[in-house]
């Protein structure tokens, strides 16, 4: 059995804000991420192979927040942060404000095996990189004339903008994968490139083990998209794990417990994405919609944006 669940950000996502050609962009790259983790779930590799791959493939599209088509900071720089756990042995490893990464993801999983650390931040984080020849690129592969503007337009207003703060035209997107492999593992990976126009080296739930990612043999892996500091307030991807572990509740009703009830009730939107040790897959939001796509090994197949 094995089962593959992936999202693309959750947010003011509704159908009179899509082009049609805009919204099959988005299904494309969703199936195609989904598509390439289920085949590295097929071929018998495990869970964390599986969302590294899937993840990969959003952030090199300019379409989502993370890798390619991060948003700009205060500076006009792209600052990302990621994280990756396996269930089995409950190993991480995560990057926060890194730059110039091709694939903040695969960095992540980098500082999981190959460091006894979990999270590594800023420049110390970027010498470790250069150090382990990670693929890196210049500025211009992540500039996109619409990060731009929404940059400029936050610019103006001073503020800091999630993706999913209303503007024109839309872009969303911290991305995230969930899956249980042929050997019954489970494992999470996220990725974001955070709030347009945040200063001060602002860091979100996303490379926080148990805020943004979680991944727990004996309950589930979970990745979150939303409103970054309430995720980290409620520590929402541990909490999940937490209402499975020692209340018994079951995937969907803990993911609708955390979403719908307790990170409502201190201000936060967003939703995540989880799936359980019986390949039982939870695509829970309190939003407009997110951007998700799953499958598994029984016939289940899910793509999709709005509610």
């Amino acid at each position: 059995m094995y089962s593959i669940a992936i999202h693309g950000g959750a947010g003011t996502l509704t159908r009179n804000q899509m082009s049609p050609e805009k919204e099959q962009a988005y299904l494309s790259t969703l199936k195609e991420s989904v598509d390439k983790a289920t085949l590295v779930l097929k071929e018998g590799k495990s869970a964390l192979d599986a969302v590294e791959a899937a993840v990969r493939i959003l952030e090199d599209s300019p379409l989502f927040n993370a890798g390619k088509g991060s948003v700009f900071t205060h500076t006009g720089k792209h600052e990302m942060d990621a994280s990756i756990m396996e269930g089995q042995y409950k190993m991480a490893g995560a990057v926060a404000g890194v730059h110039g990464i091709k694939n903040p993801i695969s960095m992540a999983r980098r500082v999981m095996e190959g460091t006894e650390h979990v999270l590594l931040s800023g420049e110390g984080a970027m010498q470790f990189a250069i150090d382990q020849n990670i693929a890196m690129e210049s500025e211009e592969y992540f500039y996109d004339e619409l990060r731009y503007k929404q940059w400029q337009a936050a610019l103006k207003t001073g503020s800091m903008q999630l993706d999913h703060t209303p503007l024109d035209e839309k872009k969303f997107g911290t991305v995230g994968a969930v899956a249980l492999d042929l050997h019954g593992n489970l494992a999470a990976a996220t990725s974001t490139g955070g709030m347009t126009n945040k200063q001060f080296g602002r860091v979100g739930d996303t490379p926080i083990i148990g805020s943004g990612t979680y991944a727990n043999n004996a309950t589930c892996a979970i990745s979150c998209t939303g409103s970054g500091e309430f995720f980290l307030r409620g520590v929402v991807a541990y909490d999940v794990s937490c209402l499975m572990e020692y209340k018994g509740l079951s995937l969907q009703s803990a993911c609708e417990k955390v979403i719908h009830e307790r990170l409502l009730s201190i201000g936060g939107d967003g939703g995540l994405i989880g799936v359980d040790l019986q390949g039982n897959i939870s695509m829970t939001f309190n939003t407009e919609g997110m951007y998700r796509a799953a499958r598994n090994s029984q016939g289940f197949e899910s793509l999709a944006i709005y509610k």
